[in-house]
């Protein structure tokens, strides 16, 4: 047991040296660190909301919003089926989640019936079950058909509209340059938004805020905007203005969507050749660079009206068919107005509008407070352990001590590497963890001690001591592990990073108490060949 192989010792010392130069970059200034060699560690934990400061939001998606849309999408389809095959059809409206249309002719009201059954969606998740439709179609009568959606498929599009909001939310503020964000899952229809280091929530409202559906149409430059009356085709939308403050002019656009927004690859800024003015670039895939290139063929000297959420940001004249699959979007725009536009533009487009339900900011200033507070604390809670074990144990309290600092200095690498988010609760599981950490030298000195009244020799004692006391180690590191992971499972936020704290410094304080406390007091005896045992 004594004695410790050549292996074992060069692997400890690799472990304690490669954890003091991943956390080594904590401990340094920026302006150090821009001057360390490349190939040197230059990470450093990331600080959370509480401790850096940010901003907080808690999103709610809208999904009733989403139904009508859905309602909306399937209307389209069936007028077009209809026309297709000439099926006369009035009164095809929706409503919230429903819709109702009603066939003229009783003759083909058997072959309307069939046609809608075709365009009535399939469930795909086998949870809800495989192969039922989404909307229940009933026909009350006279040729009147009412479609209603189904449950399942509420719930359905509700699980994907939330997972696809919070990429989209994520893309969106991994644009931004920002470092560890927190972007989370609450209940079933709200996003937990936290971005640390950011001031200004405004800027992350106005980001968020869009659902940045981005379409391509042609204007119907024969109906009149003034016009209260407009074809079931076309579609009334206002023209951003200049000033936020006033409505821009209606434009009158066909609802047929000639390019989709979804067809974009990439967005960015430049500026115009001619006035120098900001503009957002924009280039389409394979498929949206044909349908774009063809549209503008068909129709030049067209308007063409560039639409973003219902509101036309540009309706140029179609001058030269654009073959390229790229153009640029001008109007009153800073570089700061046009880069965040290019962010949404890139992020995609949100399947549903995001409504902010609470909002926090948490000055710098309380978070550099927060940090002091954890500093003291944590430096409060290593002095007061370090004297109670020196003062109880006395050399061999000095040796717990040592591996007791290497525990926090590899607790910290381990924080680093993996990119965790260290907050104040975590500085609390780091304070309760150095705690923990010297139970296990406590047990190993209590039982090297009662094994020294036993009449037993030096080595028989260490020896005995340690091996005896194994099993307690593990079963008290075992169940503090569990708690921790139960915490991180079933906690969030605040809870989770007390859970991460925790358990890292389970795991890295069971390493120093055993493996570097026993190669410490092996090295100790082997050196210094004591012939009494003071402990």
């Amino acid at each position: 047991m004594l004695q410790v192989s050549l292996f074992t010792r060069i692997s400890v010392a690799l472990v304690v040296l490669v954890g003091l130069l991943i956390a080594l970059p904590n401990a340094l200034s920026q302006k150090t660190l821009d001057r360390l060699p490349a190939w040197l560690p230059h990470s450093t934990v990331s600080l959370g909301l509480d401790l850096q400061g940010g901003s907080y939001l808690l999103l709610e998606v809208d999904l009733p919003q989403v139904q009508k849309d859905k309602a909306q999408a399937l209307v389209g389809d069936i007028r077009g089926a209809f026309r297709k095959v000439r099926i006369p059809y009035t009164g095809l409206t929706a409503k919230d989640d429903s819709l109702q249309v009603r066939v003229t002719d009783a003759s083909r009201v058997a072959e309307a019936r069939k046609l809608i059954d075709g365009l009535n969606p399939t469930l795909t998740n086998a949870v809800l079950g495989v192969g039922s439709k989404a909307y229940d179609v009933s026909q009350p009568g006279d040729g009147v058909f009412a479609l209603k959606m189904t449950e399942p498929f509420k719930a359905q599009t509700q699980q994907q509209v939330l997972e696809q909001s919070i990429e989209v939310v994520r893309r969106r503020i991994d644009e931004m340059g920002t470092r560890e964000p927190t972007i989370e899952r609450q209940g079933d229809a709200r996003i937990l938004v936290q971005v640390p280091g950011l001031q200004d929530p405004q800027q992350l409202k106005n980001l968020l805020g869009k659902t940045a559906k981005m379409t391509f149409q042609l204007v119907d430059e024969t109906a009149d905007p003034n016009s209260t009356v407009i074809s079931p085709e076309d579609e009334a939308l206002p023209q951003v203005s200049d000033d936020p403050n006033v409505k821009g002019p209606m434009i009158i656009v066909q609802r047929r969507v000639m390019v989709s927004g979804d067809r974009l690859t990439d967005a960015g800024t430049s500026f115009d050749q001619q006035t120098g003015a900001p503009v957002v670039t924009f280039r389409f895939d394979t498929v949206g660079a044909r349908q774009f290139g063809d549209v503008t063929k068909a129709n030049v000297n067209h308007r063409f009206a560039i639409i973003l959420d219902k509101q036309v940001i540009s309706a140029p004249v179609i001058i030269n068919p654009i073959l390229g699959g790229t153009g640029q979007i001008t109007g009153s725009y800073t570089t700061k107005t046009a880069n965040d536009f290019a962010i949404l533009l890139r992020a995609g487009a949100l399947p549903a509008p995001l409504k902010v339900i609470e909002e926090r900011t948490v000055g710098a200033e309380l978070g550099a407070d927060s940090i002091k507070a954890g500093q003291y604390s944590a430096v409060g809670g290593l002095i007061a352990v370090a004297l109670f074990m020196i003062l109880r144990y006395g050399l061999f309290g000095l040796f717990a001590n040592v591996a007791l600092t290497l525990n926090v200095i590899l607790l910290l690498a381990v924080l680093t590497l993996f990119g965790a988010t260290l907050t104040l609760p975590g500085i609390a599981g780091i304070v309760l963890t150095m705690g923990m950490a010297v139970d296990a030298n406590v047990l190993i000195y209590e039982r090297i001690r009662e094994e020294q009244r036993n009449g037993r020799s030096i080595l028989a004692s260490i020896d005995t001591g340690f091996r005896r006391a194994m099993a307690t180690i593990i079963d008290a590191n075992m169940t503090h592990l569990i708690a921790s992971l139960i915490l991180f499972q079933l906690g969030s936020g605040p809870v989770k990073g007390f859970a991460v704290a925790l358990g890292v410094g389970i795991i890295t304080s069971f390493f120093t108490s055993v493996m570097v406390t026993r190669l410490i007091v092996i090295t100790w005896l082997n050196t210094a060949r004591p012939r009494k045992l003071a402990i």
